[in-house]
């Protein structure tokens, strides 16, 4: 059981990260005050293969429709993904990514709604960053150098996702004994190098909490692992740069009610220091940062 005790000890070890500042930016023109003011990004998904149900819209129209709900809701970006990440969903090309994408980011970008596009194919960002996209949720780690040339020359921003593989469709074995905190620190410090060293200014990172578990069997394993990184979060902050984390859900534990799971790992994720909440439950989420900041 997750105790006040734990919470202070893992504090006292890494006092110093805990003060760390990390660089704010704009997004379509807004400025957003990571330091004092976490964000919400809303979720579509626009392939038939997403396991999230609520979040599935297959026509454009649905799409935009569901991304100014979430907005009014209290959703700061919107997200939109062509491909699932789940490992038996089907793999979607280039030429059906961009013709499920681009009708709803050119539609949201041109209301003022910031747009994240889930990709790691560099056609798929040139296309979207030219239709208005604000920001590129990279899963993949190949052809990076031109892809955050892509990026930078649109000013726009990049996540980092911890991705171990050349992209979240093809990760190997996931090591989930001890503080995985480290080695994601390291990866995350490399790709900062290079994105940088390319001109992109703004950057999130992103642990990836949602990959890597198609061959684990033991729940407990699993939750535990996302809880830890949940609450170890703020020692990203050294490297100078906001936080996203996505939301999971721990189906074992909250059986019918797996939809008010986001709002339980909000908390732990709030606790730890993360920035932007990725989330398929901006209701929900909204109402747990909503009533912390009331303390």
């Amino acid at each position: 059981m997750l105790q006040l005790k734990e919470l202070a000890e893992l504090y006292e070890r890494h006092r110093s990260a805990a003060g760390a500042r990390v660089k704010e930016f704009k997004l379509r023109g807004r400025h957003f005050p990571f330091n004092t003011h976490p964000a919400i990004m809303g979720v579509i998904n626009l392939s038939s293969d997403s396991w999230y149900r609520e979040s599935v819209c297959l026509s454009a129209d649905r799409a935009i429709h569901r991304g100014q709900v979430m907005c009014a809701q209290g959703a700061d970006v919107i997200d939109v993904g062509a491909e699932s990440t789940l490992a038996h969903a089907v793999r979607v090309d280039e030429e059906l990514q961009n013709g499920r994408l681009l009708p709803v980011v050119r539609a949201l970008s041109k209301v003022g709604v910031p747009v994240s596009v889930e990709t790691y194919k560099p056609e798929v960002v040139r296309a979207c960053l030219d239709a208005g996209a604000s920001v590129l949720n990279l899963t993949g780690t190949v052809e990076t150098e031109e892809i955050f040339r892509m990026v930078a020359a649109h000013e726009a921003a990049v996540i980092l996702c911890y991705v171990e593989g050349p992209n979240v469709r093809e990760v190997g074995d996931f090591d989930f004994t001890g503080d995985p905190t480290d080695r994601m620190y390291e990866f995350f410090a490399r790709q900062i190098e290079v994105a940088t060293r390319n001109g992109v200014e703004k950057i999130f990172v992103d642990p990836g909490l949602g990959f890597y578990y198609g061959n684990l069997r033991d729940s407990d394993v699993r939750v535990r692992h996302q809880m830890r990184v949940f609450l170890n979060t703020f020692r990203f902050r050294a490297l100078g740069f906001p936080t996203c984390h996505a939301l999971p859900h721990a189906f074992e534990y909250f059986a019918e009610e797996v939809r008010s799971a986001e709002g339980f790992f909000a908390m732990l994720a709030a606790l730890g220091g993360t920035d932007l909440f990725r989330t398929h439950e901006v209701p929900r989420v909204k109402a747990v940062l909503d009533t912390l900041r009331v303390y």
